[in-house]
């Protein structure tokens, strides 16, 4: 048994599940695991994964004190967030299956990649139930193999040991995906995240759609964004500074059989401020940069590279042309996001339109009441003169 502060429970009653250290007012004698949690009135709030040494000692799993954590709470709790992706695969054979506390499952990942899986357990709490949620994935799924990336820094955190290491079945180093018609390869042993950026799946295809005449594809990576870009486009130039990243790229365009692609290997601000002197334009342009704010300390410089970068990229951009653009800082808020788009613009010296916001996709849910289930913030713009 937990008790927590009225502080800790007036947030788990406001909607967030997490309850940080310095709330809990009894910590449990357990282990790492489920517990049940009352408040300092002796009130039952229902049951909370448990993790001794993390700053957030408590996730809030289950409201019901009654409920037993079992396998088959577990199992339908993921047979739940399975089926509210229902009907994805029939325009994409990889997706997310649970995104942690944006379907009541905290600090539990899974996304699929056609045959098999990729999950990451990331707290103490969570990695008590390892048995019990691979046997219902399984169940749930019919997966082929199991993968676990937990090597990610956050499981140091909670004492735990990072790891990739197979669950169950086999893993191949690559899987072939499909998305909107566009194929790439995803390496879940060894890809960014799981594999794959699988956030930006819809925003790949909105950007694919409006694309025309010479496009440029900037932080491009594997080329995702090249690839749908150059369906539509005449011609994709895509940027970016790692020559290992383009050279994936280039065997994703091979795989398309798409032969308008050019991949540069480049700092982004160097290149479009090069392309400014040269008062060169673009139809279309992408910009999805990695993220500028990982941290609080680090928001004002990341806004700073934010503007500058889009700035730049405005001004390339010929009349009608259209830029999508994004940032992945979960520290970059909406709000703060629009502000660094309106200062651009300004300073850009063209007359921008705001067309579309985006965000993160149906299987990255983000839950209003839990701010750290979404981080993508997307806009597509038009230049009017």
């Amino acid at each position: 048994m937990a008790v927590v502060s009225a502080k800790g429970a007036k947030r788990w009653q406001a909607g967030h599940p997490w309850i940080f250290r310095s709330d809990v007012s009894d910590r449990p004698s357990s282990g790492a695991g489920a517990v049940r949690v009352r408040d300092n009135r002796n009130r039952e709030l229902g049951w909370a994964l448990w993790s001794p040494r993390s700053e957030i000692s408590l996730r809030l799993i289950e409201s019901n004190p009654d409920t037993a954590i079992d396998r088959e709470w577990w199992l339908a709790k993921i047979r739940s967030a399975v089926n509210r992706r229902s009907g994805l695969e029939r325009d994409c054979n990889a997706f997310r299956l649970i995104h942690g506390e944006g379907d009541a499952l905290p600090s539990l990942v899974c996304d699929r990649y056609d045959r098999w899986l990729v999950v990451q357990l990331m707290s103490a709490g969570l990695e008590a139930f390892r048995s019990e949620i691979i046997e219902s994935l399984k169940e749930v799924t019919g997966a082929e193999g199991i993968l676990a990336r937990n090597d990610a820094a956050l499981r140091s955190r909670e004492g735990l040991e990072r790891e990739t290491v197979i669950l169950d079945g086999e893993v191949p180093k690559e899987v072939e995906v499909s998305e909107h018609g566009v194929k790439y390869l995803a390496a879940p042993w060894t890809g960014q995240k799981t594999g794959a950026f699988l956030d930006q799946r819809d925003n790949r295809r909105l950007a694919g759609s409006v694309a025309k005449g010479r496009a440029l594809d900037c932080f491009s990576y594997h080329g995702s964004f090249a690839l749908h870009l150059a369906r539509n486009a005449e011609h994709v130039t895509a940027i970016d500074s790692s020559a290992r990243a383009l050279d994936r790229a280039g065997q994703n365009a091979r795989l398309n059989s798409l032969t308008n692609i050019d991949f540069v290997e480049a700092d982004a601000f160097d290149w479009l401020t090069e392309r400014e002197k040269s008062s060169d334009r673009f139809d279309t342009i992408v910009l999805d940069p990695p993220a500028f704010a990982k941290t609080r300390a680090a928001l004002a410089s990341g806004i700073r590279g934010y503007k500058d970068v889009n700035m730049r990229a405005m001004k390339l951009l010929a009349r009608g042309g259209f830029l999508f653009t994004a940032s992945c800082s979960f520290h970059m808020t909406k709000q703060l996001f629009m502000e660094m788009l309106e200062s651009a613009a300004a300073d850009s010296g063209r007359r921008i339109a705001l067309r579309e916001v985006r965000g993160q996709p149906l299987d990255h849910p983000e839950v209003l009441t839990i701010p750290e289930t979404g981080y993508i913030k997307g806009a597509l713009l038009e230049a009017m003169d």
